[in-house]
């Protein structure tokens, strides 16, 4: 089933269902007369007190609520005399269900970003250049645009030669994908990499190369950045990364250096079955090569913010001399660093060196039951990376949480596929302000006595309550259409939490049938114990007797960025995209626990 509106047209009860608009719900009715003072009108003094006192929000001024009747009256009224206006209950439920004026999220970057790169969750994709699946989508930089428009901050590039071998190819190794040339890919990277957020973008490269054609990689990457470039010096240490405010504007490269890839090819050539350990991208395929095998175990470098690259400095000028190996190592601020030897070795912190580590799904969940808290411990100074496992060939996707809740800070996703797991993946990259980099909770950075970190499968006690209170829908008549509008629609909502394994849980509203705008006016109750990577999932259903319930839309919210009080929450499609009317009018409150 597809949409809502793909269920069959009812002929046996031949009336049609009109749209009536549903009145404020009594929650709303009640509220306004209380700040109202009783009165036919809520005066911007009132609004301002009904910000403070219900919406939390504290510092509200007046020029706030002054600002809100004045949108309300022009876009209801055609009308700003300001001085004479009241906003009447009707106008008030404009206000409260208008998500531009009333969002569940604040749409600005209010954390610090001013902590190593190690600190933060970072919107990462991977295979980012595929339109489709895995085995025989074509290559293009058009998912690229789309997905660094949505915030994306690392970029997944697969370097390959061409039948001549005198350029560079991107496409997805031993497979039937169709290749796009690199210089494409990092043209439109250039112009589209910051169209959404003003933090770096890290360009992962999965190197397939020879050293010459490493040299003409990097003269394409100096010649096409410039100054957007970030250009390590070769005094910099690796005992920290830089943060994201550093690199404000600048296009990061990481990959593994050639010492390391050449290291890799000479055990294969020696008949190393050590592809088998390796942990790259290629997790199914590369098996099928033991001779161009460099994989994407890309680890973190620190570099200074003032060895800037514009392409006639003395830094380009050494990245290009001489060139070969030299000139391409040079480029990577992010060099990839995995120790030889078992999965605990692998997640080994060094004193005086921080890195970045990926593996794939399978052998990160093995690592979590194993050693969960050498991962947790490794994530706080080093980056972990995370990628779907190989066969996923349709470009499906795992649960992302399970690496936030280890500290993973690059838990890669196939971009270009859709379904609950990027819902999520879209509802963790929403906080501080879609920016597309997310401060970890404190619980993940902190050491305690005996070097004691976070250990995700202790019980924990509940830390805070969330209330939801379902009130009413609007917008499906307009976004599925009139031609439904013969069928007396069912909706329902469900409610609920993903996070941790002890928050994880699914509600759902009553049915109400024969409106399009329902109003439920149900409450759910929430316990949580790591409320700070708890997500709330919202999808809308229509019943269906006949066949399966019909989807009618969703969204998924970062609970510790959830404003209180009444909020407007737009609603989305199952690819993520925004509805241009579907929202849900809802209520949410913070009940902290003593502990």
């Amino acid at each position: 089933m597809g949409y809502m509106g793909d269920y069959s047209m009812c002929i046996c009860f031949p009336k049609k269902f009109g749209v009536t608009e549903a009145g404020p719900p009594v929650d709303v009715k009640e509220v306004f007369m209380k700040y109202a003072t009783g009165g036919s009108g809520m005066t911007v003094e009132h609004l301002r007190w009904f910000l403070v006192e219900v919406q939390g929000d504290v510092e509200a001024s007046m020029e706030d609520a002054e600002r809100i009747v004045e949108e309300v009256f022009k876009r209801r009224h055609n009308n700003v005399k300001l001085s004479e206006l009241a906003l009447s209950l009707e106008d008030f439920q404009f206000y409260l269900f208008c998500v531009d004026l009333n969002p569940p999220l604040l749409n600005k970057v209010h954390q610090d970003m001013t902590a190593p790169l190690s600190h933060y969750f970072i919107y990462t994709g991977h295979n980012s250049y595929l339109t489709g699946n895995q085995i025989s989508s074509d290559c293009s930089d058009v998912p690229i645009i789309k997905a660094l428009k949505r915030g994306l901050r690392v970029v997944e590039l697969d370097l390959w030669p061409n039948s001549s071998k005198d350029d560079v190819l991107v496409l997805h190794g031993w497979t039937l994908t169709t290749p796009v040339e690199l210089i494409k890919c990092l043209r439109s990277i250039k112009e589209h990499a910051f169209s959404a957020s003003p933090y770096p973008v890290i360009i992962t490269f999965e190197d397939h190369l020879t050293p010459d054609l490493q040299a003409k990689v990097a003269q394409m990457v100096i010649q096409t950045f410039g100054n957007m470039l970030f250009c390590p010096s070769e005094s910099d240490c690796v005992k920290e990364f830089p943060s994201p405010e550093e690199l404000k504007y600048r296009i990061v490269i990481s990959t593994k250096p050639p010492k390391e890839y050449l290291e890799d090819k000479n055990l294969s050539s020696r008949g190393s079955n050590s592809l088998k350990d390796k942990d790259s991208d290629e997790d199914t395929w590369g098996r099928m090569s033991a001779d161009l095998t460099n994989d994407d175990d890309k680890s973190d470098c620190d570099a200074s913010e003032h060895s800037q690259c514009d392409g006639d400095n003395e830094a380009c000028d050494r990245l290009l001399r001489p060139l070969g190996a030299p000139a391409y190592k040079n480029l990577i601020s992010i060099p990839a660093g995995k120790p030889k030897g078992k999965l605990r070795e692998k997640l080994k912190v060094e004193k005086d060196k921080v890195r970045r580590l990926s593996l794939s799904e399978q052998k990160f969940e093995k690592a979590t039951v194993c050693h969960g808290t050498d991962v947790v411990r490794f994530t706080q100074r080093n980056i972990l990376r995370i990628y779907p496992k190989g066969t996923r060939v349709n470009s499906s996707n795992y649960n992302p949480l399970i690496g936030w809740m280890h500290g993973a800070q690059m838990v890669a996703l196939n971009m270009q596929g859709y379904g609950k797991p990027l819902w999520l993946m879209h509802g963790m990259f929403g906080s501080n302000g879609g920016c597309g980099y997310v401060k970890k909770p404190d619980f993940l950075m902190n050491v305690g006595p005996n070097d004691q970190v976070f250990d995700a499968k202790a019980k924990l006690p509940v830390k805070k309550i969330l209330k939801v209170k379902v009130h009413m829908g609007d917008g499906w008549h307009l976004d599925f259409k009139q031609r439904y509008l013969w069928s007396s629609p069912e909706f329902y909502t469900r409610v609920g939490i993903a996070g941790v394994p002890a928050d994880k849980t699914m509600k759902k509203t009553k049915k109400r049938k024969g409106n399009w705008t329902p109003v439920w006016d149900e409450e759910f109750t929430f316990q949580l114990t790591v409320p700070e990577i708890a997500l709330l999932r919202i999808e809308v259903h229509e019943h269906n007797m006949s066949e399966k319930d019909d989807f009618a839309g969703q969204t998924c919210l970062p609970v510790s960025e959830l404003r209180p009080g009444f909020r407007a929450v737009p609603l989305f499609n199952r690819k993520g995209e925004k509805f241009t009317s579907l929202r849900l009018l809802l209520r949410f409150e913070f009940v902290q626990v003593d502990i």
